[in-house]
């Protein structure tokens, strides 16, 4: 695949540490985002491949799944398992087997039935690993304008020019509308799905308003509500929830939504190269989108992001908790010419005492702002980042 050109070392040592000490790993993301790759990068010589997508691999395990992979050892990788869950269970009584002669790596675009049947079929048994398109630690910083126009996708990134990359998106797109979206419990025709996943594109970095967005479908406010935890199912919607303190203030209960990859936002927004973007609309809110990508993939365990908005305006894009506990605050600027934050910026960092107040924008210059907000880049952001987390870790 086109993603054997850009290493992923993080993931990659995520993956092998948790194969050390789980007898079953589920490594799940969605498609087309470089699992299959990463699981010939970790396997080595014996390792045994079976693509549930394959009719003969299919045939092999649908009649016999024990008596198949019983004599087997070493490493076991098992593609597009959520096409097969009824062989979880056999995957439980396999890694009960006395000094675990094998080791499971289950592939899979994180259907609902396959998480759900992991979790009860394997409990205890199971660690999960994510895996998500290409990060601006993977591609370099010189690669920022290009990941953000085109996502995170291996083939989308590495496409030989904009034309191409845009076609795959596309075909992308008909395919989950055609093919997929039933496989995940996604039961509106494709026609409606289409207009879900569109309008689900416009609200990118929104609140989320289910009885807003019903009525424009024409269907209910509980309907749509399956319907996005279906998409973010997938992976391929983004649920941000607000961030809660016992501050004696009015605080927005609504989450916001995003699409979890920029490029697929762009597709579906009819956005075919980096010039239209920067003259559309939404490049503001897109690129909000897209440093919450940048740093969904560099949180270690016990950090998260979040945000924070209150009645009276106050309002931080991406608050990063460290185990809980507000850590930094991000305004996300597209704008390298003026990137001030909104007075509500300072005041919910005043709310909520946070010194690191931080304006990520689409420049390369640190530029020191009033109330001790710096600008500062995406990659300057990433770095510090990691070194906090390292910090707080020692």
């Amino acid at each position: 695949m086109a993603g054997d050109l850009i290493q992923r070392p993080r993931v990659l040592h995520e993956l092998q540490q948790a194969l050390k000490r789980s007898p079953v790993v589920a490594l799940l993301g969605p498609r087309q985002c470089g699992k299959t790759t990463l699981a010939h990068q970790v396997a080595g010589a014996g390792s045994q491949f079976f693509d549930l997508e394959s009719s003969m691999d299919r045939q092999a395990l649908a009649a016999a799944p024990e008596r198949t992979l019983a004599p087997l050892r070493g490493l076991v990788v098992l593609d597009e398992v959520q096409t097969m869950p009824q062989i979880l269970p056999v995957l439980r009584v396999l890694s009960d087997r006395p000094a675990t002669p094998a080791r499971f790596l289950v592939l899979g675009s994180a259907s609902p039935d396959l998480i759900r049947g992991a979790s009860e079929s394997l409990a205890g048994r199971v660690a999960f690993v994510q895996l998500g398109g290409f990060d601006v630690t993977e591609t370099g910083a010189e690669s920022v304008g290009r990941l953000w126009e085109r996502g995170g996708f291996p083939r989308s990134f590495l496409a030989g020019n904009d034309a191409v990359s845009y076609a795959w998106r596309q075909d992308f797109i008909e395919t989950f509308l055609s093919r997929d979206a039933a496989r995940f419990g996604i039961s509106l025709p494709p026609e409606g799905l289409r207009r879900f996943w569109t309008m689900l594109a416009h609200l990118h970095g929104q609140l989320w308003n289910a009885s807003q967005l019903a009525r424009s479908l024409g269907i209910g406010a509980n309907t749509a509500e399956r319907y996005l935890a279906a998409m973010q199912q997938t992976l391929l919607v983004r649920r941000l929830e607000p961030f809660h303190a016992n501050l004696g203030k009015r605080l927005t209960k609504s989450p916001k939504i995003y699409l979890a990859d920029s490029g697929l936002l762009h597709a579906l927004l009819g956005i075919p190269t980096k010039l239209k973007l920067l003259e559309n609309p939404a490049a503001g809110t897109s690129w909000e989108g897209f440093v919450l990508q940048q740093l969904d993939a560099s949180l270690p365990p016990g950090w998260d992001s979040t945000f924070w908005r209150t009645a009276a305006g106050a309002e931080i894009d991406i608050l990063v908790l460290d185990h809980g506990q507000p850590a930094i605050a991000i305004e996300a600027k597209l704008n390298a010419t003026h990137p001030k934050p909104a007075r509500g910026f300072y005041q919910g960092c005043e709310d909520l005492a946070i010194e690191r107040r931080w304006v990520v924008n689409s420049g390369s210059e640190r530029i020191p702002l009033v109330n001790g907000a710096e600008v500062i880049s995406l990659s300057e952001c990433l770095s510090r980042l990691a070194a906090l987390c390292e910090d707080r870790s020692q």
